[in-house]
């Protein structure tokens, strides 16, 4: 079995019998294991099967995307053209630093001492 490169997808020259075809995105059993070795995921052999036919849709999904046309679509950062609300910039509480500090166990030229924790 050799993987044969067209664009930017990958086809297998040739179905092994235990492969799950979705579209032109195919995955045997190796294939799954591989993958689930490289994410460190513990995957039961029963349910490589479920795996391989999810894979393969989601591929699948990932193919019709790119069949898209995007040409001339400016990106966006969301889907909503919607402005944030921002409340105003003003003081809401008072300073109350030098009455937190007199409570501090140690203070330090306005600044709080705290004990090491990285050695």
């Amino acid at each position: 079995m050799r993987l044969q490169s067209r664009g930017q997808i990958c086809y297998l020259s040739r179905l092994p019998e235990n492969a799950v075809e979705t579209g032109n995105m195919s995955l045997d059993q190796d294939t799954i294991r591989r993958i689930a070795r490289l994410a460190r995921l513990g995957v039961d052999e029963a349910e490589n099967a479920t795996y391989a036919r999810s894979l393969s849709d989601i591929f699948a999904f990932v193919e019709q995307l790119n069949a898209v046309d995007t040409r001339g679509i400016e990106p966006m950062a969301h889907p909503l053209d919607a402005i944030q609300r921002l409340r105003p910039d003003v003081v809401s509480e008072e300073n109350q630093r030098d009455k937190f500090q007199k409570i501090a166990p140690r203070v330090e030229s306005g600044l709080y001492l705290v004990p090491r924790v990285i050695e």
